[in-house]
Protein backbone atom coordinates (compact mmCIF):
# COMPACT_ATOMS: atom_id res chain seq x y z
CA UNK A 1 0.00 0.00 0.00
CA UNK A 2 1.26 3.35 -1.00
CA UNK A 3 0.49 6.60 0.69
CA UNK A 4 0.80 9.76 -2.16
CA UNK A 5 0.60 13.21 -1.30
CA UNK A 6 -0.20 16.15 -4.50
CA UNK A 7 -2.54 13.47 -5.73
CA UNK A 8 -5.07 16.08 -6.51
CA UNK A 9 -2.20 18.52 -8.12
CA UNK A 10 -1.89 18.34 -12.27
CA UNK A 11 0.89 15.95 -11.86
CA UNK A 12 -0.68 14.04 -8.82
CA UNK A 13 -3.51 13.14 -11.18
CA UNK A 14 -1.52 11.48 -13.89
CA UNK A 15 0.91 9.71 -11.26
CA UNK A 16 -2.38 8.11 -9.48
CA UNK A 17 -3.35 6.95 -13.31
CA UNK A 18 -0.08 5.47 -13.31
CA UNK A 19 -0.14 3.60 -10.25
CA UNK A 20 -3.32 2.38 -10.52
CA UNK A 21 -2.62 0.88 -14.24
CA UNK A 22 0.07 -0.59 -13.14
CA UNK A 23 -1.79 -2.68 -9.98
CA UNK A 24 -0.86 -0.85 -7.41
CA UNK A 25 -3.13 -0.37 -4.21
CA UNK A 26 -2.84 3.73 -3.11
CA UNK A 27 -3.87 5.60 -0.35
CA UNK A 28 -4.28 9.29 -1.55
CA UNK A 29 -3.01 12.23 1.27
CA UNK A 30 -5.55 15.07 0.78
CA UNK A 31 -7.09 17.87 2.72
CA UNK A 32 -10.63 18.68 3.66
CA UNK A 33 -10.61 21.60 0.68
CA UNK A 34 -9.34 19.32 -1.85
CA UNK A 35 -11.62 18.91 -5.35
CA UNK A 36 -11.86 14.86 -4.60
CA UNK A 37 -13.76 14.01 -8.39
CA UNK A 38 -10.75 12.98 -10.15
CA UNK A 39 -10.14 10.21 -6.89
CA UNK A 40 -13.61 9.17 -6.55
CA UNK A 41 -14.06 8.26 -9.71
CA UNK A 42 -11.15 6.03 -9.73
CA UNK A 43 -12.54 4.59 -6.27
CA UNK A 44 -9.36 5.47 -4.61
CA UNK A 45 -9.20 4.95 -0.80
CA UNK A 46 -8.45 8.74 0.65
CA UNK A 47 -7.62 10.24 4.49
CA UNK A 48 -7.56 13.89 5.11
CA UNK A 49 -4.58 15.72 6.66
CA UNK A 50 -2.12 18.47 6.42
CA UNK A 51 1.20 18.53 5.83
CA UNK A 52 1.94 21.10 8.15
CA UNK A 53 0.42 18.66 11.03
CA UNK A 54 2.81 16.20 11.70
CA UNK A 55 0.40 13.75 13.36
CA UNK A 56 -2.13 13.87 10.24
CA UNK A 57 0.99 12.67 8.30
CA UNK A 58 1.87 9.90 10.85
CA UNK A 59 -1.85 8.38 10.66
CA UNK A 60 -1.65 8.36 7.22
CA UNK A 61 1.11 6.25 6.98
CA UNK A 62 0.03 3.38 9.51
CA UNK A 63 0.06 0.12 7.34
CA UNK A 64 1.77 1.40 4.45
CA UNK A 65 4.85 0.47 2.63
CA UNK A 66 6.05 3.56 1.02
CA UNK A 67 5.27 7.20 0.62
CA UNK A 68 5.11 8.79 -3.00
CA UNK A 69 5.72 12.49 -2.43
CA UNK A 70 3.93 14.90 -5.26
CA UNK A 71 3.12 17.71 -2.39
CA UNK A 72 5.76 20.63 -3.48
CA UNK A 73 8.92 20.44 -1.31
CA UNK A 74 9.00 24.44 -1.34
CA UNK A 75 6.75 24.90 1.83
CA UNK A 76 8.94 23.77 4.33
CA UNK A 77 7.43 20.30 5.15
CA UNK A 78 9.86 17.93 4.62
CA UNK A 79 11.44 17.61 8.22
CA UNK A 80 7.20 16.84 8.90
CA UNK A 81 7.54 14.40 6.15
CA UNK A 82 11.19 12.36 6.48
CA UNK A 83 10.21 12.17 10.27
CA UNK A 84 6.75 11.07 9.91
CA UNK A 85 8.43 8.97 7.61
CA UNK A 86 10.99 7.35 9.79
CA UNK A 87 8.87 7.25 13.14
CA UNK A 88 6.28 4.66 11.61
CA UNK A 89 8.92 2.63 9.65
CA UNK A 90 7.93 3.29 6.33
CA UNK A 91 11.64 3.20 4.78
CA UNK A 92 11.12 3.42 1.11
CA UNK A 93 10.09 6.78 -0.14
CA UNK A 94 10.44 8.80 -3.51
CA UNK A 95 10.11 12.55 -3.58
CA UNK A 96 9.38 15.15 -6.27
CA UNK A 97 11.95 17.85 -6.65
CA UNK A 98 12.65 20.37 -9.40
CA UNK A 99 15.69 21.31 -11.16
CA UNK A 100 14.76 25.03 -10.43
CA UNK A 101 17.50 24.04 -7.55
CA UNK A 102 20.20 25.10 -9.90
CA UNK A 103 19.35 28.46 -10.76
CA UNK A 104 22.04 30.85 -10.39
CA UNK A 105 19.58 32.99 -8.77
CA UNK A 106 18.25 32.94 -5.83
CA UNK A 107 14.43 32.98 -5.11
CA UNK A 108 13.48 32.15 -1.78
CA UNK A 109 12.12 29.08 -2.57
CA UNK A 110 15.40 27.90 -3.55
CA UNK A 111 16.64 27.75 -0.17
CA UNK A 112 13.83 25.69 0.84
CA UNK A 113 14.34 22.94 -2.19
CA UNK A 114 17.75 22.68 -1.12
CA UNK A 115 17.31 22.02 2.29
CA UNK A 116 14.82 19.94 1.83
CA UNK A 117 16.99 17.43 -0.86
CA UNK A 118 19.40 18.04 2.09
CA UNK A 119 17.10 15.86 5.07
CA UNK A 120 16.00 13.72 2.39
CA UNK A 121 19.22 12.83 1.66
CA UNK A 122 20.66 12.78 5.31
CA UNK A 123 17.38 10.54 6.27
CA UNK A 124 17.32 6.68 7.05
CA UNK A 125 14.46 6.65 4.13
CA UNK A 126 15.06 4.45 1.49
CA UNK A 127 14.42 7.79 -0.92
CA UNK A 128 14.46 8.83 -4.66
CA UNK A 129 14.42 12.17 -5.77
CA UNK A 130 12.91 12.93 -9.00
CA UNK A 131 13.71 16.20 -10.55
CA UNK A 132 11.72 17.40 -13.27
CA UNK A 133 11.81 20.44 -15.71
CA UNK A 134 9.06 22.64 -17.08
CA UNK A 135 6.18 20.73 -16.84
CA UNK A 136 3.05 20.74 -19.40
CA UNK A 137 0.84 18.02 -21.40
CA UNK A 138 -2.83 19.46 -20.98
CA UNK A 139 -4.64 22.38 -20.85
CA UNK A 140 -4.25 21.85 -16.56
CA UNK A 141 -0.91 22.65 -17.18
CA UNK A 142 0.66 26.75 -16.24
CA UNK A 143 2.95 26.34 -18.59
CA UNK A 144 2.88 25.47 -21.63
CA UNK A 145 -1.22 26.31 -22.26
CA UNK A 146 -0.34 29.57 -21.48
CA UNK A 147 1.33 30.05 -24.43
CA UNK A 148 -1.02 27.66 -27.00
CA UNK A 149 -3.96 30.29 -25.86
CA UNK A 150 -1.80 33.45 -26.11
CA UNK A 151 -0.57 32.23 -29.82
CA UNK A 152 -4.31 30.82 -30.69
CA UNK A 153 -5.43 34.47 -30.08
CA UNK A 154 -2.19 36.75 -31.43
CA UNK A 155 0.33 36.27 -33.91
CA UNK A 156 3.27 38.52 -32.77
CA UNK A 157 4.48 38.00 -29.52
CA UNK A 158 6.90 39.72 -27.64
CA UNK A 159 10.29 37.95 -26.21
CA UNK A 160 11.93 39.27 -23.56
CA UNK A 161 15.62 38.68 -24.92
CA UNK A 162 16.78 36.97 -27.75
CA UNK A 163 15.09 33.97 -27.20
CA UNK A 164 18.46 31.84 -27.94
CA UNK A 165 18.10 30.41 -24.26
CA UNK A 166 17.11 26.84 -23.76
CA UNK A 167 14.49 24.96 -22.43
CA UNK A 168 13.03 21.30 -22.15
CA UNK A 169 10.14 21.01 -21.03
CA UNK A 170 8.78 17.66 -19.66
CA UNK A 171 5.51 15.80 -20.71
CA UNK A 172 3.29 14.94 -17.81
CA UNK A 173 2.75 11.23 -18.70
CA UNK A 174 6.59 10.72 -19.01
CA UNK A 175 6.87 12.42 -15.77
CA UNK A 176 4.90 10.33 -14.12
CA UNK A 177 6.30 7.16 -15.62
CA UNK A 178 9.66 8.02 -14.25
CA UNK A 179 8.60 8.26 -10.93
CA UNK A 180 6.37 4.94 -10.65
CA UNK A 181 9.06 3.41 -12.29
CA UNK A 182 11.24 5.05 -10.21
CA UNK A 183 9.13 3.79 -7.01
CA UNK A 184 9.92 -0.47 -8.59
CA UNK A 185 13.35 -0.04 -9.33
CA UNK A 186 15.71 -0.78 -6.20
CA UNK A 187 18.49 0.40 -7.89
CA UNK A 188 17.20 4.37 -7.58
CA UNK A 189 17.23 4.18 -3.93
CA UNK A 190 19.84 6.73 -2.65
CA UNK A 191 19.90 8.50 -6.20
CA UNK A 192 18.43 11.98 -7.56
CA UNK A 193 17.64 11.71 -10.86
CA UNK A 194 16.96 14.86 -13.80
CA UNK A 195 13.92 14.09 -15.73
CA UNK A 196 13.56 16.23 -18.76
CA UNK A 197 12.16 16.64 -21.99
CA UNK A 198 13.64 14.62 -25.15
CA UNK A 199 15.51 17.31 -26.32
CA UNK A 200 16.73 21.04 -25.25
CA UNK A 201 15.27 23.75 -27.52
CA UNK A 202 15.60 27.45 -28.18
CA UNK A 203 12.52 29.47 -26.83
CA UNK A 204 12.59 30.94 -30.19
CA UNK A 205 12.48 27.33 -31.10
CA UNK A 206 9.43 26.42 -28.63
CA UNK A 207 7.17 29.03 -29.96
CA UNK A 208 7.64 28.19 -33.68
CA UNK A 209 7.12 24.51 -32.97
CA UNK A 210 4.50 25.28 -31.14
CA UNK A 211 2.71 27.49 -33.45
CA UNK A 212 3.82 25.08 -36.27
CA UNK A 213 1.49 22.77 -34.44
CA UNK A 214 -1.26 25.17 -34.27
CA UNK A 215 -1.33 25.72 -38.28
CA UNK A 216 -0.26 29.39 -37.16
CA UNK A 217 3.04 31.86 -38.93
CA UNK A 218 3.96 33.96 -35.82
CA UNK A 219 5.91 37.36 -36.06
CA UNK A 220 8.87 37.28 -33.05
CA UNK A 221 9.25 40.90 -31.78
CA UNK A 222 12.59 40.37 -29.35
CA UNK A 223 13.08 42.79 -26.55
CA UNK A 224 16.33 43.46 -25.14
CA UNK A 225 16.77 41.92 -21.85
CA UNK A 226 18.34 45.02 -20.12
CA UNK A 227 15.44 46.66 -21.68
CA UNK A 228 12.81 44.67 -20.77
CA UNK A 229 14.61 44.59 -17.17
CA UNK A 230 14.78 48.28 -16.56
CA UNK A 231 11.04 48.90 -17.64
CA UNK A 232 9.81 46.01 -15.64
CA UNK A 233 11.75 47.78 -12.72
CA UNK A 234 9.82 50.85 -13.35
CA UNK A 235 6.74 48.93 -13.64
CA UNK A 236 7.11 47.13 -10.36
CA UNK A 237 7.58 50.60 -8.72
CA UNK A 238 4.33 52.50 -10.26
CA UNK A 239 2.10 49.01 -10.09
CA UNK A 240 0.54 47.62 -6.76
CA UNK A 241 0.09 44.20 -8.23
CA UNK A 242 2.59 43.89 -10.92
CA UNK A 243 1.61 40.88 -13.10
CA UNK A 244 5.24 40.24 -14.38
CA UNK A 245 8.04 41.25 -12.50
CA UNK A 246 11.79 42.03 -13.47
CA UNK A 247 13.48 39.00 -11.65
CA UNK A 248 11.15 37.02 -14.54
CA UNK A 249 13.02 38.40 -16.92
CA UNK A 250 16.68 36.73 -15.79
CA UNK A 251 14.79 33.20 -15.45
CA UNK A 252 13.68 33.57 -18.52
CA UNK A 253 17.07 34.36 -19.81
CA UNK A 254 18.72 31.41 -18.30
CA UNK A 255 19.09 28.30 -19.77
CA UNK A 256 17.35 25.41 -18.43
CA UNK A 257 18.64 22.10 -20.19
CA UNK A 258 19.29 19.23 -18.05
CA UNK A 259 20.39 15.57 -19.25
CA UNK A 260 18.14 12.71 -18.34
CA UNK A 261 20.82 10.10 -19.89
CA UNK A 262 21.17 8.59 -15.64
CA UNK A 263 16.92 8.48 -16.04
CA UNK A 264 17.53 6.45 -19.26
CA UNK A 265 19.74 4.03 -18.23
CA UNK A 266 18.29 3.38 -14.91
CA UNK A 267 14.13 3.95 -15.17
CA UNK A 268 14.10 2.96 -19.21
CA UNK A 269 12.72 6.38 -19.82
CA UNK A 270 12.63 7.59 -23.25
CA UNK A 271 10.27 11.19 -23.27
CA UNK A 272 7.99 12.25 -26.42
CA UNK A 273 9.60 14.65 -28.36
CA UNK A 274 8.49 18.40 -27.68
CA UNK A 275 6.61 18.36 -31.34
CA UNK A 276 4.44 14.83 -30.61
CA UNK A 277 3.97 16.55 -26.76
CA UNK A 278 2.78 19.70 -27.95
CA UNK A 279 0.44 18.19 -30.43
CA UNK A 280 -1.13 15.88 -28.21
CA UNK A 281 -1.43 19.09 -25.99
CA UNK A 282 -3.29 21.24 -28.55
CA UNK A 283 -5.72 17.96 -29.34
CA UNK A 284 -6.79 17.00 -26.04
Amino acid sequence: MILLTGSTGFLGEFVLDELLKQGHEVTCFVRKTSNLEHIKKRNVKYVYGELEDYQSICEALKGKEALINIASLGFGHAPNIVGACEEMGVKRAIFVSTTGIFTKLNPDSKGIRLEAERIIKESKLDYTIIRPTMIYGTPNDRNMWRLVKYLKKVRVIPVLGDGTYLQQPVHVRDLAYAIVKAYKRPLSVGKAYNVSGAEALTFNEVIDRTAEALGKRVIKIHIPMKVSYGLLRAYEKVSKNPKLKAEQVLRLNENKDFSHEEAKQDLNYHPLSFEEGIKQEIKN
